[in-house]
């Protein structure tokens, strides 16, 4: 379909890639990985035909069609979001029109004419393709990807103007999936999208009908939604068949087969230079020697290219806070609407975070995340209720636009070795090189940097002074697969307590001990990560909840929090959960078989006091505490029957 032949690019005086070969069929499915700078993008440019190459060609199937989505830089404008994309089936349109005049030339031309047969044969051919695109569910498709990449209904008539420039993006993206080329290129397409509008995009990619090739930071999306991985890797072209996870073991494997094969070559090289300096003046030994001279000079040298970096930073540790971190009681936020009405955005919210808590805070773009955010970090008040922080709690907070805080006359490294002392530069400039900041880049006034430069620092600048308590909206975004792992190393390492926004399901999958919904103006609790969360959205839990009876008083657990039905007998095909999520569930289950009998020692002592009457206002408030410790208390018990069930068929 599409051949590249000893391909090379050159980006100013740096070689990119060179004589790369690439034969892509109809059923490619491939992610294009590497390091930032590497050529990606300008790869994906040279398929599209946007630029050209600088040495080998490029050779095209006659018919084939391409569409490519840029990282950004779209605008549309002049058409609401509906008809924007249904344009794309314009040249359809134009055939039922064509077809329509031609039934109109049938009826009047004599059946038995040129004219009536040229017409007919033409009519044919469009009914065919009319038929192949089902013209008359063109409505229903557009709807239908439009509502996956997260629009509502009541934005299809709006105009792409009013749009930012990630929903932009997210109508062009819309309008490739619509067009279904041969040949799909995709350049960051998660960039804009939540996840449940990535979630959505896997599946259609999994059932597209035709090729595609993207680039993409959510190792995730790579490995459900790619069969081939191509890396370019010093300047020139690698190919690992399977998703990103086999391609990471594969090339584990191939760099270790190369660097026992070098062994074994420098071994060889020795053995005959020793040889050759050895009998080099005796007589006897002259055919022996030019025979190990030729032998030499036909070995091809084997060369082991620089070892990527590996960067693995610790986060200093910050003082201890509380058990309890933060307590949030009937928080209300509302804002006022366009229509001069009210907007409510959540109502009646309660929840409790305890310290070492890792929780992901996941729901619909709208939904009040950021929100919700905020208000924990003090920056937006609530219209009602209460946010109580506990002892000692220090929190930090890590906006979306982050950059907008720093000082733009600031030098990169001179700031971070300003609040990092103690930390040596040689540490903080390989911090900032994980952060895509290298060389003389770490010499440059933060003010020239981009917004996407100026976020990925002011992250790295976080890590060396952390608080307690760490806020952070969508900390993922503008980091490449090596700096997203940096992070989630350092996070996994930190003592305190994380509460995150992202849209990056390796990255919730990797660090979330608890999972907070907000959906209908409500935030709905989830113990575990995505992966369990997803689990119990889909049925999971049981949806008849019974009540739990201790002391003669009657609580009931939510449904969140709701017991596993009870799994069959352990087989062997036992799926084998990896490494991290196994970490996960031993760290949980200490935790709450930790917190179990404290609950159960201050459910005592309220249980006493409330036998001792002082006032009605009193022993009102003493109830509602102790049903309140009942009800976590009954959902504890319920999570540790979970967890050490999933233990014990892990273990075996």
């Amino acid at each position: 379909m599409l051949q590249l032949s000893g391909a090379g690019k050159r980006f100013g005086q740096k070689l990119l890639f060179e004589d790369a070969n690439w034969l892509i069929t109809p059923d490619e499915r491939t992610g294009l990985v590497g390091g930032n700078g590497t050529g990606k993008s300008t790869l994906l440019k040279v398929l599209a035909g946007v630029e050209t190459l600088d040495m080998g060609e490029l050779t095209r199937v006659k018919g084939m069609t391409l569409g490519y989505l840029p990282q950004d830089g779209l605008a549309l404008r002049g058409k609401t979001v509906f008809a924007e994309c249904l344009s794309v089936f314009d040249h359809l349109h134009q055939l039922e029109a064509e077809a329509i005049e031609l039934m109109d030339t049938m009826s009047t031309a004599d059946p038995k004419s040129k004219a009536y047969q040229t017409a007919a044969d033409r009519y044919s051919d469009i009914a065919d393709t009319l038929h192949v695109h089902d013209i008359y569910t063109l409505d229903a498709q557009v709807g239908a990807v439009l509502g996956g990449l997260g629009f509502a209904k009541e934005d299809w008539e709006r105009f792409t103007e009013e749009f930012s420039g990630g929903w932009q993006m997210r109508i062009a993206l819309a309008k490739l999936l619509l067009q279904k080329p041969s040949l799909l290129l995709l350049d960051e397409p998660t960039n804009h999208l939540d996840l449940e509008s990535r979630n959505w995009l896997e599946e259609y990619l999994r059932d597209y009908p035709n090729a595609f090739i993207l680039i993409s930071h959510d190792r995730y999306f790579l490995d459900q939604t790619v069969s081939k991985t191509v890396e370019l890797w010093n300047k020139r072209m690698h190919t690992y068949h399977g998703n990103y996870e086999k391609y990471v073991t594969q090339k584990d494997e191939r760099r270790t087969q190369l660097m026992n094969a070098y062994k074994n070559q420098k071994d060889r090289i020795e053995a005959l230079e020793a040889f050759i300096n050895r009998f080099r003046a005796q007589a006897t030994k002259a055919k022996q020697v030019q025979s190990r001279i030729k032998e030499l000079e036909k070995i091809e040298r084997i060369e082991v290219p620089e070892d990527e970096a590996t960067i693995h930073f610790t986060i200093p540790q910050p003082p201890a806070s509380g058990r309890t971190v933060i307590e949030v009681n009937g928080l209300t936020k509302h804002f006022p609407a366009k229509d001069g009405g009210v907007k409510r955005v959540l109502e009646d919210v309660s929840f409790g975070i305890e310290r070492g808590d890792r929780i992901a805070l996941v729901g619909a773009n709208g939904a009040g995340k950021s929100t919700l955010i905020r208000m924990l970090a003090g920056l937006d008040a609530p219209t009602s209720g209460e946010i109580k922080l506990g002892h000692n709690v220090l929190a930090d907070y890590f906006a979306q636009d982050q950059y907008k805080v720093l000082d733009p006359q600031a030098e990169m490294l001179s700031d971070i070795c300003g609040i990092a002392p103690k930390v040596p530069v040689v540490e903080l400039r390989s911090l900032l090189g994980c952060f895509m900041f290298s060389g003389e880049d770490v010499f440059k006034k933060l003010g020239v940097l981009s917004g996407g430069e100026r976020n990925r620092y002011a992250m790295a600048k976080m890590l060396v002074s952390p608080a307690n308590m760490l806020l952070l909206d969508e900390p993922t975004n503008h980091l490449d697969l090596r700096a997203k792992d940096v992070l989630l190393d350092a996070i996994r390492n930190f003592t305190g307590t994380v509460l995150f926004v992202s849209h990056d399901r390796y990255f919730i999958d990797g660090l979330a001990t608890r999972v907070f919904e907000v959906e209908d103006r409500r935030v709905h609790i989830y113990p575990g990560n995505y992966e369990d969360y997803l689990w119990r959205k889909q049925g999971g839990p049981q949806k008849v909840i019974t009540s739990i009876t201790q002391s003669s008083q009657s609580v009931t657990v939510p449904v969140a929090l709701a017991e596993k039905p009870v799994a069959a007998p352990v087989s062997s095909n036992v799926k084998k959960l990896n490494p991290i999520k196994l970490k996960q569930l031993e760290d949980r289950l200490a935790f709450v078989e930790t917190d179990m009998p404290r609950l159960e020692k201050a459910i005592e002592a309220a249980e006493e006091q409330m036998g001792m009457y002082s006032s009605a206002d009193e022993s009102q408030r003493l109830a509602a505490s102790l049903e309140k410790m009942r009800i976590e208390h009954a959902a504890l018990m319920v999570e540790w029957e979970e967890l050490a069930t999933q233990l014990e068929e892990q273990r075996g």
